[in-house]
């Protein structure tokens, strides 16, 4: 399914919280792995000068941390590699992974800048919305097993909407399940149709209401019945019905403890003129678990924002 993982690490302890997914995920997919890091250069206090001794001493020992980290991927059965690379860190991290159709970006959500109020860091925010490609966001905030070899998933979750487009997140959940054997959870949730009145609604728009949520439900029902069967005895399904599609799947994920959230980018009703849907965008801000984003779009599949365009044209002069 993919054959190369890219991994940014910063030599920070929170940016490695990402490698013991790294390697969960990197032998379940029978990956490789490349270890990148951005390397800046920055001016000598008072002076707008680089120190050129500076700089090629913090070149060298950024490179002999990242040979340290690799080594100990190949002995937790990884094959990985390091590229040190100059300049900012996101289009660092954007360049590598488009020239080298890079198929996963493994990411922490805050590294050496520290941990804060936001629930990713600027790096991440920055790469997620221009990587047009899979990526894995590890909350640096939560605990992280110290052994490399020592994280096994046991409960992943799924959110579908019935269309095709989300269920492109299949393959890697099937793969992951049967690696870890572990257990599948599979969800839908059904909305409740908005009838945006100043008024209560009356008995015959709420019987509407009913009709269209019971018809939902039944066919969501269906469904599962039916992905279930097609997925494999690994797979569970829950169906529930909410007004609040977002918050139900987060509450869904604490009750059930879940390890890894597989979502695609876009469901039925994703807009392609961004890279993510709503339900997405909303995991990726608020999320507390480890989130596995599949990209349905290809690059060129995303239309430029106005900020890119401007940025485009301006490059120009």
């Amino acid at each position: 399914m993919i054959d190369q993982i890219l991994v940014p690490l910063d030599g920070s302890s929170l940016a490695e919280c990402v490698l013991p997914h790294t390697v969960a995920v990197g032998r379940a997919m029978d990956a490789s792995v490349t270890l990148l890091r951005a390397v800046a250069r920055e001016p000598s206090p008072g002076s707008q000068a680089v120190d050129p001794l500076g700089w090629h001493m913090r070149k060298s020992e950024a490179d002999s941390y990242l040979r340290d980290v690799a080594e100990r991927l190949r002995d937790a059965g990884l094959s990985a590699d390091v590229v040190l690379a100059e300049g900012q860190a996101p289009e660092r991290i954007l360049e590598h992974a488009r020239e080298n159709d890079v198929g996963l970006i493994m990411i922490s959500s805050h590294g050496a800048s520290g941990l804060s109020e936001w629930n990713i860091n600027s790096v991440v925010q920055k790469v997620i919305q221009r990587a047009y490609a899979p990526v894995m966001i590890v909350r640096a905030y939560q605990p992280c097993p110290q052994e490399l070899t020592g994280l096994q998933y046991e409960r992943l979750m799924v959110p579908l909407d019935g269309s095709q487009r989300a269920e492109c997140t299949l393959p890697w959940a099937n793969s992951l399940a049967e690696f870890h054997q572990c257990r599948l959870l599979l969800t839908h949730v059904v909305n409740k149709p908005e009838v945006p009145r100043r008024a209560p609604l009356t008995e015959e728009e709420n019987e509407l209401v009913a009709r269209l949520t019971e018809l939902n439900r039944a066919t969501g029902e269906a469904y599962l019945e039916d992905l279930e069967a097609r997925v494999g005895s690994a797979a569970e399904s829950r169906l529930l019905i909410s007004n609040d599609p977002a918050l139900t799947l987060h509450e869904v994920v604490d009750e059930q403890d879940v390890d890894l959230v597989l979502m695609a980018a876009h469901g039925y009703s994703g807009e392609t003129r961004w890279p993510y849907g709503s339900i997405a965008l909303n995991f990726i801000a608020y999320g507390s678990r480890p989130l596995l984003m599949v990209q349905d779009l290809p690059p060129g599949g995303v239309e430029m924002t106005a900020a890119e365009r401007a940025a485009s044209e301006y490059a120009g002069h």
